[in-house]
């Protein structure tokens, strides 16, 4: 009677492991840890809120409570801020890849563009909140103006240090069949700047937010950020933690679903491994 003897076990290799097992390992390790992390803070609060007044350090049932009221009777300004973030976010993608576009291939205005771009992001983000109030009478175009001035540089820069990464050699292969303008941006520059534009939002995502609370607070009186500092006025401490965390759900939501759309954009792009 014949036995089959595996190649990788005689040669005492281990066997390859299922794919996705090393993704699903990785998801356990950080929510093992994440929920670790957060046992830690609430048990650092509690013990604090021991020893100090209520409007330095609330309990973590009186956190709880105010969370709970504001989800009840204040989701309004969550939605608000929401909508207000995506749509920032939806535009200055948009109108920041066709600026990076514009620096990459048209090579007179390139200097030009640049440099108001870089200008741009030179300009203190106070600065642009200031401008707003001055500038514009209504909120939603001052927190929306806000927004756009500080997200487009990111988009324009990144998108433009996409297009000059292309491959020489490719662009001579593809211009070999005499494609048109458009067809060049269609089947080479915009396959290959659509990594870029999703790496440059997953990385603002987490600024954007934060900017967006900030313009709320400064500009506006709805919105997390103006909740946030009415909290601030009242010296209503839990309120401002509350607001906090729920800006810090809010964050990690918005995250979750850029990192959701890239690997469904991005799935016909191999993944590669360092052994």
């Amino acid at each position: 009677m014949s036995t089959r003897v595996d190649p990788e076990t005689a040669s005492g290799l281990e066997p390859p492991p299922p794919a996705g097992a090393g993704e699903r390992n990785y998801f356990k390790r950080d929510l093992f840890a994440s929920i670790v992390i957060i046992a830690l803070i609430a048990f650092a609060m509690e013990a604090w809120s021991w020893v100090a007044p209520v409007y330095i350090m609330p309990s973590v049932v009186l956190t709880g409570a105010e969370i709970l009221t504001i989800l009840g009777e204040d989701y309004i300004h969550i939605v608000t801020t929401i909508l207000r973030l995506l749509f920032a976010v939806a535009f200055s993608l948009v109108a920041g890849s066709l600026i990076g576009v514009v620096m990459g291939i048209v090579r007179p205005a390139e200097p030009f563009i640049k440099a108001l771009v870089v200008i741009f992001t030179g300009v203190p983000a106070l600065s642009w909140m200031l401008f707003a109030i001055f500038w514009f009478r209504g909120t939603e175009e001052r927190v929306f103006f806000i927004l756009a001035v500080i997200l487009i540089p990111f988009y324009a820069l990144n998108v433009y240090d996409g297009i000059k990464a292309l491959s020489t050699d490719l662009i001579e292969v593809v211009e070999t069949f005499r494609p048109s303008r458009w067809q060049v941006f269609r089947l080479l520059i915009l396959p290959h700047i659509v990594p870029y534009i999703l790496m440059t939002t997953k990385s603002i995502i987490g600024y954007a937010a934060r900017m967006t609370a900030f313009a709320e607070l400064v500009s506006v009186n709805t919105g997390m950020g103006a909740r946030m500092g009415l909290a601030q006025d009242e010296l209503n401490m839990q309120g401002v933690i509350g607001w906090t965390i729920l800006l810090v759900i809010v964050n990690l939501g918005v995250q979750a679903i850029v990192a959701w759309a890239e690997k469904r954009l991005l799935k016909w792009r191999p993944e590669v491994s360092v052994r």
